[in-house]
C-alpha cells in the first residue's frame, strides 16, 4: 500500500511532554467496530471488559539506554551521544550515535556518568547512524554500569523539547516492568495504576504477561513509498507455555483477548497459528501488520495515539480499519487528545471486515 495513505497532520501542541497524573486519568477514545466514538478516561476501561476476558500486558523494562561521552582518536577527542538500540551479545550493542559520520572503526569511546566511566570501541558502522560498540565490560557488570551511567531514552519528539529528569525514572516505566531490555517504553502500559488493576480484577478479568523488548525502530517513520518496500525492525519477543495455554483456554471459554499495546499484540500474533491457537514463543519477530492482515489472536487493543506514516499507525489501521482510524484521529485532534508516549489512549475493537 502507498505509505502516504497513513499520513495526517498533527499540531505540535498535541504532543504530550508529561503523562497524566494520576496515570489512569488519561483520556481514552473508545472506537467500536461500528457506531459513534466515545470519549472516556482510562479509569473507565473495566466497563468495556467482560468477566472471563484476558488482559495481556508487556512486562519489558526500559534501561538507561542514552549515554554521553567522548570519542578518542590519537590526540583528538570530541563529544558524542549514543542511544543503545539492540544487545548483540554479552559485551556488544548496536547504537545510534551522534555525530555518527565522524566516527571511525577503532575509535575509543568513554561514556561518563554518575557511576564512573564505561569504555567501548567502535567495531562497525552501518546505515542511518548505526554503530556497533564493543564494551570492555560484559554481562551483568556491563548492565549495571549502563544503568549507572545512562539516562532514560525519551523519544526524540520529547527529548527535542526537554531533557530527561528524575520524574521520567518512574513516568517512563510501566508498573508491569520487570524484564530489562527495552530502549523505549511499551507506552499503553503507562496508564495503569494499582487501583485500576484492582478494578479490572474485580470485574473477573485475568492479567497475563508477555515480553517484547521495544526497540528504537518502533518510533521511526516509514521512508519507503510503498509498504512492500519497508524493512521492518526486529525485536525479541517471548510468550511462555503456561501463558499460551491459559490464553487458549480463555478463547475456548468464550473470553476475549485484550492486548495492552501494539507490543503485546505483536507477541501474540507472532505466536499464533492460522487458527488462532497460541504456542510458546521466544524469538526475534519482525511481524509487519498493515491493512489486509488477518488477526488471529487479539480481539481488542488498548493503545496510544501514534506517529503519522509509522508502522504503529499502520497496525491500528489494519486492526480497526484505515478510514475508521483516520476519522478517530481527526476526532482526537479536534477534541484535544494528547498524542504519543506520554499521551492519551484509545480502545479499539477489531474490525469485523
Amino acid at each position: 500500500m502507498r505509505v502516504d495513505l497513513f499520513d495526517f497532520n498533527l499540531p505540535q501542541d498535541r504532543i504530550a511532554l508529561r503523562p497524566a497524573d494520576p496515570r489512569d486519568s488519561a483520556r481514552m477514545l473508545v472506537v467500536p467496530s461500528g457506531g459513534p466514538f466515545e470519549d472516556r478516561i482510562v479509569r473507565d476501561l473495566p466497563n468495556y471488559l467482560r468477566p472471563g476476558d484476558a488482559l495481556v500486558v508487556n512486562d519489558s523494562r526500559v534501561i538507561h539506554a542514552r549515554l554521553s561521552g567522548r570519542r578518542f582518536r590519537g590526540a583528538l577527542s570530541a563529544n558524542v551521544e549514543a542511544t543503545l538500540i539492540e544487545r548483540l551479545d554479552a559485551s556488544r550493542w548496536r547504537a545510534l550515535m551522534r555525530p555518527a559520520k565522524k566516527l571511525a572503526i577503532g575509535d575509543r569511546i568513554s561514556f561518563m556518568g554518575h557511576g564512573g566511566e564505561i569504555d567501548a570501541r567502535v567495531e562497525a558502522k552501518g546505515e542511518d547512524g548505526e554503530i556497533t560498540l564493543a564494551f570492555e565490560l560484559r554481562g551483568p557488570a556491563l548492565d549495571i554500569a549502563i544503568e549507572q551511567a545512562g539516562v532514560m531514552p525519551l523519544p526524540a519528539y520529547i527529548a527535542g523539547k526537554r531533557s530527561a529528569d528524575a520524574r521520567d525514572e518512574s513516568d517512563y516505566q510501566t508498573i508491569f516492568a520487570r524484564e530489562a531490555g527495552a530502549v523505549a517504553a511499551p507506552t499503553a502500559g503507562l496508564h495503569f495504576t494499582p487501583q485500576l488493576l484492582a478494578a479490572i480484577e474485580a470485574r473477573g478479568v485475568h492479567l497475563y504477561r508477555v515480553t517484547l523488548h521495544v526497540g528504537a525502530g518502533t518510533f521511526l517513520p516509514v521512508k519507503a513509498d510503498d509498504t512492500d518496500l519497508h524493512r521492518m525492525h526486529e525485536e525479541f519477543a517471548r510468550l511462555d507455555a503456561e501463558t499460551a495455554q491459559a490464553l487458549n483456554d480463555v478463547r475456548a471459554g468464550g473470553g476475549r483477548i485484550v492486548a495492552v499495546g501494539t507490543t503485546a499484540l505483536r507477541v501474540l500474533e507472532s505466536a499464533a497459528d492460522d487458527a488462532g491457537r497460541l504456542a510458546p514463543y521466544a524469538a526475534r519477530t519482525r511481524i509487519f501488520i498493515t491493512p489486509g492482515y488477518h488477526f488471529r489472536a487479539v480481539d481488542m487493543l488498548l493503545t496510544n495515539f501514534h506517529l503519522p506514516r509509522s508502522t504503529l499507525f499502520m497496525l491500528v489501521a489494519a486492526f480497526a480499519g484505515l478510514e475508521r482510524m483516520k476519522a478517530a484521529y481527526a476526532h482526537a485532534i479536534e477534541s484535544g487528545y494528547r498524542f504519543y508516549s506520554y499521551g492519551d489512549a484509545c480502545l479499539l475493537q477489531r474490525s469485523k471486515t
